[in-house]
């Protein structure tokens, strides 16, 4: 590990040789950040230090005014930042010996050096989230501004990705995965709570009833849209006057931790973007397989996942494979879809 700073110098003064000094280098806009360096992903991405973007290494709110922006401790929240160092402390990883880093790699990346091949060897997990917010903005207004919180990239309905650390990062967004996971929170009001007579009636909750409004004359794939609260205005969606859309029609019903939930499906933006990424980081980051938790008859798992075998899982996850109390990313969402597309993105 000593000779990494001398060859990173010695790459810097060859690099030196060829450039032009100040030569501006431009993004195509589908790059995600990784250890420093960027990688296409073939989804629009929005960085953190982008115009529009969100910056969860900033210590003040973002969405309030100036002069109340800064940091006061209080409300639960005991510290300015929202992330840490990944593995940070002896054992912190569940369950597995080799998670700790040694002293000369932690003095390495406790001023953010990681490489990539430390990172590689420690991070095998992929937690998809639903945010119960409807759009981006809110969410990180809600994780930054309110909860202390930080999640590595938000998918907005439109399919804009929003990265808002270095994956390097240890963000906090999966309790016991934190240190070994990159999450992602997808823009959805989420899934709800119902009986087997609604079922049967077709009766949907409340919520669901306020933020999609349904026309039956319309055609197949638009008779379902989001209607955001006029308090939200536009969300913050990138894409301007988007009209966001299911992948499905219908509402989605399924147990989840063994309740019965409600729930609509992703867009397919949603669904495009989220593939393109996990077929990114799975190829970045191999330690992570493209597959989900399954059972012996090789069906998706819908509740929390016992300790031991959570300790030993590597691949994606739902929030609700690693905390008994939640349920996203619903029984809407569609593991198989994102599977089957990432794997043909990979095999290119």
């Amino acid at each position: 590990m000593r000779t990494l700073p001398f060859l990173f110098c010695a790459l810097l003064l060859l690099s030196g040789c060829t450039s032009n000094p100040g030569a501006a280098l431009h993004r195509k806009g589908d790059e995600i950040m990784v250890c420093g360096q960027l990688f296409h992903t073939g989804a629009p991405v929005v960085l953190w230090t982008d115009p529009g973007g969100y910056d969860a290494y900033r210590t003040e709110k973002r969405f309030v005014p100036w002069d109340k922006a800064a940091y006061v401790p209080g409300a639960g929240i005991d510290t300015p930042s929202r992330y840490n160092i990944r593995f940070a402390e002896a054992g912190r990883g569940p369950g597995k010996s080799g998670d700790a880093l040694t002293p000369d790699v932690f003095e390495q990346v406790r001023g953010g050096g990681w490489d990539l091949d430390t990172l590689r060897a420690h991070v095998d997990q992929f937690v998809i989230h639903y945010d119960v917010c409807g759009t981006s903005r809110q969410c990180f207004r809600v994780l930054h501004d309110m909860r202390g919180l930080s999640v590595h990239f938000m998918l907005d309905i439109d399919g804009t990705i929003y990265q808002t650390l270095d994956v390097k990062e240890r963000a906090w967004h999966a309790t016991v995965c934190n240190d070994r996971s990159i999450g992602i929170e997808i823009a959805q009001i989420g899934a709800y709570p119902l009986d087997v007579a609604a079922v049967a009636s077709g009766n949907l909750p409340a919520t669901l009833k306020e933020w999609y409004a349904i026309d039956n004359t319309a055609p197949p794939g638009q008779r379902v849209h989001i209607t955001l609260p006029p308090s939200m205005g536009n969300g913050g969606v990138c894409t301007p006057n988007f009209i966001a859309h299911p992948a499905r029609d219908e509402p989605i019903f399924g147990p989840i931790q063994g309740q019965m939930l409600a729930q609509y499906d992703l867009t397919p933006q949603q669904y495009d973007s989220l593939i393109k990424l996990t077929a990114s980081l799975c190829t970045v980051l191999p330690n992570i397989p493209c597959d989900y938790p399954r059972d012996p008859q090789g069906n998706l798992i819908t509740t929390k996942l016992p300790d031991p075998r959570l300790a030993d899982y590597h691949g994606l996850l739902g929030h609700y494979h690693i905390q008994e109390n939640k349920a996203d990313p619903g029984p809407a969402f569609d593991f198989d879809r994102v599977v089957a597309g990432a794997r043909r993105l990979m095999r290119r």
